[in-house]
């Protein structure tokens, strides 16, 4: 098998881990391969028949009716059954193909639950989104064109052979010298397709991910007047994957003609030397001659078929190694077997001695050290890229710390299982998600059991119970992809409601109220204040005037702690946070600080 693919261009681990796969589809394979044998079968003995009823009339000189009608009844009847079991195959394969591609999808995305944080960070979502849909469907192509053609196209090469062999071996001998010929023209094409289909496989993902990034950003794109970039930058792309599929629908495209040349060859070899064995009178007929020249190009014409098929599995293995390549990333180590659920909190968070970085060369965080008390409302602010988002990351475990431990509830993280950790964890950040959903799903996303009352009680407490209620269908309004024509303010209520219905022991939110007007922030100000009563809160913000209230606030720079205290105790130092704090108010720059 390695050395078959290996010859034939094929990726053995792709190949070796689709065998594997089918092997849960066993016994409809056998059930397939029976019906595939039964059709190779009738459709052989049908020259037979055929051969019978060419001597009936050479022997006899004359038409016997009754002879060739029986013979013909035979035919038809062999014709029906070969039907019939040419559709069951063909049900069959496709009930195996389809099968195997539903699970593929549901493992690829069940795998993609499970990839870290620095693997989505690293990827486009097009390039994501092309591997689990272009590529299976294109991989679902080659393999349905595999099962309905390759198993009934060596049975046939078999079956003609033998009966070749059975019927004149010294005739049969001329087919057998040629045929290495056209195997090699298969295989040395064949060979040579893979990693043109790879190639084209890839560019086709950087376009599906350049479609996806523009779409998704078009407001930026006309608002910068890129259009004509954008538009260049695609014809460059698609260029290239017009090139690349030329170039490997061309090569791949030789295997027909060449290999149909080198049949007719056998063709032809095995029609001249048939005539002139029965003209010399070898013992050789006419209807011998003629089942002899139609087992020949029944014997040629699966190799014809087997040459595209390998074609179209070059580009299915191409497009399965990619999906395999994702499916085998390392995923998020699991919870350790004595890891504890978190079920009672006291919201206490100790951070101690913490370095990480997103990248080895990179260093980001450094001996980071706090002690938060329970039902403290911690503020971080800094610069961009000091940090202050990354510590959110680290608290809720979606990366884990290079050195040092953060303890909750005097439990380092690591030992409490991740998801009771995060249950214990209410996040609204500055990004907004909404699924395609209703209102309701969308704000009862924490808590499906919520009553109606607390639902429409916690929409009310973030304000967006007004709104809602100016939608067509109100809480049933089924919003559009991450909320569809809402505002990006409306959409930020909707995340804070959701929050506000599930209510857990500790809260984390970061630039919640980045989206909407002064003077909507304030009552929304209020509402926080109301729900971080005696919950621990972490607050990341820009926008000082919101933190004044906090008990503490740190001044992190460069993955560092500078400064923490009160809002008070902090202007009083005259440090770093003061000359944020004086800049932001006074619209001056910070850039010329010196610290």
């Amino acid at each position: 098998m390695k050395h078959t693919a290996k010859k034939l261009g094929f990726d053995r681990k792709t190949l070796k881990r689709i065998l594997k796969e089918l092997k849960h589809y066993l016994p409809a394979l056998i059930l397939s391969l029976l019906f595939a044998a039964l059709s190779v079968a009738l459709t052989l003995y049908i020259p037979l028949l055929t051969g019978d009823a060419l001597d009936l009339i050479v022997e006899k000189g004359l038409v016997d009716l009754d002879g060739v009608l029986r013979i013909a009844l035979w035919i038809a009847l062999c014709t029906l059954a070969c039907a019939l079991c040419q559709w069951l195959m063909s049900v069959i394969n496709n009930r195996i193909t389809y099968g195997l591609v539903r699970k593929l999808r549901h493992d690829a995305f069940e795998k993609l639950q499970k990839l870290p944080l620095s693997y989505l960070d690293n990827h486009s979502t097009g390039e994501i989104v092309s591997r689990m849909m272009t590529d299976v469907d294109q991989f679902t192509d080659g393999l349905l064109m595999g099962f309905a053609q390759f198993f009934t196209g060596l049975l046939t090469i078999l079956g003609t052979l033998v009966i070749m062999l059975v019927i004149r071996p010294d005739i049969a001998l001329v087919v057998i010298l040629v045929t290495p010929l056209s195997l090699f023209v298969a295989s040395f094409i064949a060979k040579r397709t893979y990693s043109m289909f790879k190639l084209q496989s890839e560019t086709r993902a950087e376009q599906t991910s350049m479609i996806d990034e523009y779409i998704g950003n078009h407001k930026t794109v006309a608002a910068f007047a890129h259009e004509d970039e954008a538009v260049e930058e695609f014809n460059e792309i698609n260029d290239r994957l017009g090139a690349c599929s030329l170039r490997a629908t061309f090569f791949s495209s030789l295997t027909n003609p060449c290999t149909r040349f080198v049949n007719n060859l056998v063709y032809a070899g095995v029609a001249l030397t048939g005539a002139l064995v029965a003209i010399g009178g070898g013992g050789f007929s006419v209807g011998q001659l003629s089942v002899f020249l139609s087992y020949a190009n029944q014997y040629t014409k699966p190799f014809n078929e087997i040459s595209g098929v390998l074609t179209e599995l070059q580009n299915a293995l191409a497009c399965a190694s990619r999906l395999f390549e994702m499916m085998d990333e390392p995923t998020v180590p699991k919870d350790a077997d004595d890891a504890r659920v978190l079920d009672t909190v006291d919201g206490s968070v100790e951070l101690e001695n913490v370095a990480f970085s997103y990248t080895p060369d990179r260093e980001l965080i450094r001996d980071l050290n706090l002690s938060v008390k329970s039902g403290q409302r911690v503020a971080i602010v800094g610069p961009t890229g000091c940090g202050k988002t990354t510590v959110i990351n680290l608290l809720m475990r979606f990366y884990e710390v290079d050195k040092g431990a953060i303890q909750v509830s005097g439990t380092d993280i690591r030992g409490i299982t991740r998801s009771s950790l995060r249950a214990n964890w209410g996040m609204v950040l500055q990004d907004t998600w909404l699924r395609a959903a209703s209102v309701r799903e969308n704000i009862c996303m924490g808590k499906p059991d919520a009553t109606d009352e607390e639902m429409i009680a916690a929409a009310k407490a973030a304000h967006a119970h007004s709104f809602i209620k100016r939608l067509p269908q109100g809480y049933d309004t089924v919003l559009g992809e991450n909320g569809g024509t809402l505002s990006q303010g409306q959409k930020q209520l909707l995340c804070i409601a959701r929050v506000m219905l599930s209510l857990p022991p500790m809260l984390i939110l970061d630039e919640a109220t980045s989206s909407i007007d002064t003077r909507m922030e304030l009552k929304i100000q209020n509402a926080f204040a109301r729900m971080m009563m005696g919950r621990t809160s972490f607050i990341v913000a820009h926008r000082l005037s919101t933190i004044e209230s906090a008990d503490v606030i740190l001044v992190m720079r460069d993955g560092k702690i500078i400064e923490q205290g009160n809002h008070e105790e902090l202007l009083a130092q005259k440090g770093f946070y003061h000359h944020l704090y004086s800049c932001q108010f006074s619209g001056a720059s910070t850039e010329s600080d010196p610290m």
